[in-house]
């Protein structure tokens, strides 16, 4: 009986092993693939402009609005269109708005609450004067120059969703905390996203910065309260056949909150989505991939395979643990050297996309804080198994 049980928790284990390769797999394949050239690039120039109308969905952003419009203000065509959704604001959000001459609408909603909700009331509100191109900006960011030609162009020419570089930077002075957040950031959303688009695969809606032709719009359901609503836009437009593309050359930046419970908010939201959308997801886009032979529905399930940086790296040191136990205890040494693999993989993945996109703005000496990042997002990852965020929190603002 006994030596039943040592076989059961082996075999488990290396069930584990073996599952723990995927992931770390497809990081590496993605993190190295972003370093090869763009031979997908296209000249938009002779493109004629399309009709744009920007959407910028606001609760309570009096504090950043007027930033994330005056960015815009010199990108704007004179047939462009900006609709501001003030949703269910209590502060002079929509009395700022309105000073920048744009549209605002304001939405009062108590019951159905978050992003989606706010999008679909704007889209609604569209309907009457539909654009050929409507690019989502979220209220908080700024929209560098060339940005919005480029979505719109991108979007009409290839009647396809498009993503922007979307990208969060540090507050300053950076802090290892933020630096270690901001490496997280930038190789979820320009170096996977790039190796992505290298091999022609789809791309990762992100919220803000997205570019969705018209005739799109009714493909999928936006009215939703989905916690991680741009991640199921573009997984709802990919099972449609409509693949969000990356537009690189496009980028709306943010920043991370300074404030240490807002960022905790901030995380969980995203980290809580993210595995509530693998385990929920994964079977669906893997199986309708295989039986209808589609790569980029396979693709999208391995993508999401890859875990949050710092929940992988966990993972790897509880493999790499148990490998050595076994290979003393047992002298079973094939486990340690695919543990070791993947250690080498995580590593050359990560120390890759740092010095390629990441070592002008980020220290040396603030990486070495990675471990004490892992430790801080343990009661994230803990409470997803206990009680996993459900409802939409907005994020504070500083």
């Amino acid at each position: 009986m006994q030596s039943l049980i040592i076989f059961f928790l082996y075999s488990l284990y290396v069930s584990y092993v073996i599952l723990l390769l995927i992931p770390v797999v497809v990081l590496f394949v993605e993190c190295i693939t972003a370093l090869l050239p763009n031979k997908l690039s296209h000249n938009y120039d002779k493109i004629t402009y399309p009709s744009v109308c920007i959407l910028i969905p606001a609760h309570n952003e009096a504090s950043g609005i007027g930033m994330t419009l005056s960015s815009l203000k010199s990108q704007l065509t004179t047939q462009d269109r900006v609709i501001v959704i003030a949703d269910n604001c209590t502060d002079d959000t929509a009395k700022i708005a309105h000073e920048y001459g744009v549209t605002v609408i304001e939405r009062n909603d108590t019951l159905r609450r978050g992003k989606g909700y706010a999008l679909d009331f704007g889209l609604q509100y569209m309907k009457a004067n539909p654009p050929e191109v409507v690019i989502f900006i979220d209220a908080d960011c700024i929209v560098h120059p060339g940005t919005i030609e480029k979505l719109a162009k991108t979007a009409i020419f290839n009647n396809q969703p498009v993503q922007s570089t979307n990208l969060l930077k540090p507050p300053q002075p950076i802090t290892p905390r933020h630096a270690v957040l901001t490496l997280a950031f930038l190789v979820k959303n320009l170096v996977r996203q790039r190796g992505m688009h290298r091999l022609k695969l789809s791309a990762s809606l992100t919220g803000t910065g997205m570019a969705i032709p018209w005739f799109l719009i009714n493909k999928v359901s936006f009215a939703s309260s989905n916690i991680v609503e741009d991640k199921q836009l573009g997984l709802d437009f990919t099972l449609a056949g409509y693949t969000p593309i990356f537009c690189e050359e496009a980028l709306v930046t943010g920043y991370f909150p300074q404030q240490k419970k807002a960022g905790e908010t901030q995380k969980t939201r995203w980290v809580h989505g993210h595995l509530e959308t693998l385990r929920s997801q994964l079977p669906q886009f893997m199986k309708v991939g295989i039986f209808q032979k589609r790569l980029d529905l396979i693709a999208i399930a391995l993508d999401l395979t890859v875990l949050p940086i710092s929940l992988l790296m966990m993972l790897w040191f509880v493999s790499a643990g148990f490998s050595y136990f076994i290979a003393v205890t047992m002298g079973i040494i094939w486990l340690p050297v695919i543990t070791l693999i993947q250690g080498v993989l995580i590593l050359i993945a990560i120390v890759s996309a740092w010095m390629k996109f990441g070592r002008a703005e980020l220290p040396t000496r603030m990486l070495l804080s990675i471990p004490f990042y892992m430790l801080w997002n343990m009661g994230i990852y803990w409470s997803f198994l206990i009680k996993p965020q459900k409802a939409w929190v907005r994020t504070g603002r500083d």
